[in-house]
This record gives structure tokens, sequence and C-alpha cells, in this order.
């Protein structure tokens, strides 16, 4: 089986998270920039139009545009499903109390409560700004709501525009990369825990490895709902489905290292396992449908159960304790298998058959 191991595979993480930060710096000069013009191109419509409290646009629109494409789409919605409200708490607050700080108070708290029971915090900023306008012109003319309604419409408007524009690909690369890299991680882990059942001595904390690539893990979850929140389609989905299977995949083995951690005394047995968990560490790749490995692991079960039983009480535990890790090992493989099952023909398209496609063409090429 190869692995890559310390100076090859510290080497390329290194050259990984060195792109990865190349990237999240390009990411976070592209958003400044969106950011700097989008707010600077709403003030400049709102002062076109002639519209009072212009600078109030382009806050609307910095506020709106850092949020993912579905999230302002989402957000710019509930932006003017809200501004009805906004008008409505204004007008019976300002317009029947002469204490401006008290009124503004009870406006906020209204703002704040309605909001937050209808889901819609992320609103309460520019609503908190828009009534600031009211309470300082206690103006409810048809034209001041007009010129209110526009600000929150050239702000939104203009995020909507400049959130179309984002690296998917770069984003994309990313994910690919963490793929592998989790893939790389999970071999590794069932190699040391098959050095345990090999009863070697172990110069590295399995336990702390896994809580800390678990942490990754959610980091590579967060990334892949970021990237479906930035794209209209759906199948983007895939990367969120395929990081949860893996999560799913090291919480069995964190198991699993409880329960080879329990054996006092490793049976004969525990030298098939180890062996099967070393073959089955070469398949923890994206593309395999693990019914082989599954096959194969109830073969090696059943020849378990075939036999001679256990003498000893201690025998017994230890018997009793690679049963479960048996079923810890099928649990890891059914994880895999439901994530295969739950790819729908397109997503197979995309990230499959299209793949492979091309390492037959680069194999090709080679020969």
């Amino acid at each position: 089986m190869m692995i890559k191991y310390k100076s090859d595979d510290g080497l390329e993480n290194w050259k990984g998270r060195t792109m990865e930060k190349a990237r999240q710096v390009k990411r976070v000069l592209l958003q400044a920039i969106k950011i700097a013009v989008g707010s600077s191109v709403a003030i400049y419509l709102a002062h076109i139009l002639g519209l009072e409290y212009e600078a109030s646009a382009g806050s609307i629109t910095l506020l709106t545009l850092v949020t993912t494409k579905w999230e302002t789409v989402k957000l710019s919605f509930y932006r003017m499903a809200t501004f009805v409200l906004a008008v409505v708490l204004a007008a019976l607050t300002f317009g029947h109390m002469t204490s401006s700080w008290l009124a503004y108070g009870i406006y906020v708290f209204l703002i704040v409560a309605v909001s937050h029971s209808l889901g819609w915090s992320a609103t309460i900023s520019v609503n908190a700004v828009i009534g600031t306008h009211f309470l300082m012109t206690r103006d409810f003319s048809p034209e001041f709501i007009r010129n209110e309604l526009f600000l929150v419409m050239i702000g939104i408007t203009i995020a909507i525009v400049l959130n179309l524009f984002y690296d998917y690909e770069g984003q994309r690369q990313d994910l690919i990369r963490y793929m592998r890299e989790t893939e790389n991680q999970l071999q590794i882990l069932l190699c040391e825990l098959a050095a345990y059942l090999y009863n070697k001595d172990m110069e590295i904390n399995v336990w702390d490895r896994i809580i800390a690539f678990e942490g990754r893990m959610h980091e590579f979850i967060k990334a892949a709902y970021d990237y479906q929140d930035n794209t209209f389609h759906s199948h983007p989905g895939y990367y969120i489905d395929y990081f949860e299977m893996r999560l799913a995949q090291l919480q069995v083995l964190h198991n699993l290292h409880y329960e080879i951690k329990k054996i006092r005394k490793m049976p004969k047995q525990a030298l098939v396992i180890a062996d099967y968990i070393m073959y089955m560490a070469d398949y923890v790749v994206e593309m395999n449908i693990p019914d082989q490995q599954i096959e194969k692991l109830e073969e090696i079960s059943e020849q378990m159960k075939q036999e001679e039983l256990p003498k000893t009480r201690e025998e017994f535990e230890g018997r009793a304790l690679l049963y479960h890790i048996l079923m810890d090992l099928e649990e890891f493989l059914v994880y895999k298998k439901r994530f295969v099952n739950g790819l729908d023909e397109k997503k197979l398209r995309i990230y499959w058959k299209q793949e492979m496609e091309q390492k037959d063409s680069a194999n090709e090429l080679q020969k």
C-alpha cells in the first residue's frame, strides 16, 4: 500500500496550504474591491437621482455584499419585505412621540423583536438606518418613503449584480485538494489502527490525530457549504455530501480506536482483521464502490464464526471486541455505499464519469 508519509506528505500539504492561502487572499481582495466599488456606485446613483441621505445607499450595499450569493438573494427579499414593516413602525413611534431617544428605543425594540421572530435578524441593521432618517425628518410623505425605498433598492440591486463575480474555480480546486487530503488522512489512520492489531509499538497518538483532523473536517464542510451557497446550481451539494460522509467515517474510526484499546490480549484473529484493514485502506478513494470490500468483510466474519470457541474469559472478551471492530468496519463501508447510492445521474456524470474518462485518456497517452 502506497501512502505518503512525513516529508512527502508534509511537502505536499505545505504546497497545498500555500496555494490555499494565496486563493484566500485573492478572495478577500476581490470581496474588498466589490464592496468598495459597489458602495461607491450606489452613492453615485443615489446622488444622480437626487435622493436624500445618499451615503446610506453605500452602507446598504456593504451590508448586503458581505454574504454568499444565495444569502444575498434571500436577504434582498427580506430587506424589501421588512422595509414596509420599518415604515409602519416608524410612523407609529416617531409620528406620535416627541422624545426622540425614547421613540427610537421603542422603534429598535419592535424591529429587533419582530425580525428575530420571523428569522430575519440580518435585516435589523438596514432598518435601523432607515429608522434614523424618519426620526430626523419626521416626514412620512409618499415622496420621502419613495426616497428610502430607492436607497434600499439601489443597495440590494448592486449587491446582487456584484455577487455574480465569484472565484468558483479557485474554491473548487481547494475542495478537490481537501478531498485528497481527507482520503490520505483516513488511509494513514487505518494503517495506524492496523498496527495496534499487529501489536506494534506506536510512536504516534492516534487519538489526538483523529481529534485534530475532525476539526479540519468541519472546516472542509463549511467550505463546501460556502461553495454551494455561491452558485445557483444544485449539484455542488456533492461536496457537502462527500465531506459529511467522510466525517461520519472518521467518527467510526474514533469508535474503532476505542474498541481496539480495550483489548488486553490480542487474539490470533486480530492479525486477519489487521490484514483486512490494510487491504481496505487502499480503497479509501473518491471513486470506489465498496461492494467487494463489504463482501470480503462478510467472508472474514463467517470464517471467525466457524473457528473454535474461546477457552478463557480473556480470550472471550478479546474475540467479542473483535466482532465489534468488524461491525465498525462494516459501518465505515456502509457510509460510503450510501453516499454512492445517493448520487444521481447528473452527479455521476459530472464528478465521476467525467473524471474517470480523463484518467483513462491520461493512461492511454502514457502508453
